[in-house]
């Protein structure tokens, strides 16, 4: 028995869904780690600023 046109629909519609998903899981992904180093950079700074750092 082989699948018919609705099951090929089926595929391609849940093949689409699986990439639109995954790009969003990687945006998310992106934007936290874009957030870490912003976090890191300010730290530094404030660290830098109060006297505590090395140099």
């Amino acid at each position: 028995m082989t699948p018919g046109p609705a099951a090929a629909t089926l595929a391609a519609e849940s093949s689409e869904l699986l990439q639109h998903l995954l790009l969003d899981r990687a945006l998310k992904v992106g934007i936290v780690l874009l957030a870490l180093a912003v976090l890191a950079v300010g730290l530094a700074v404030i660290w830098r600023r109060t006297g505590r750092g090395g140099r």
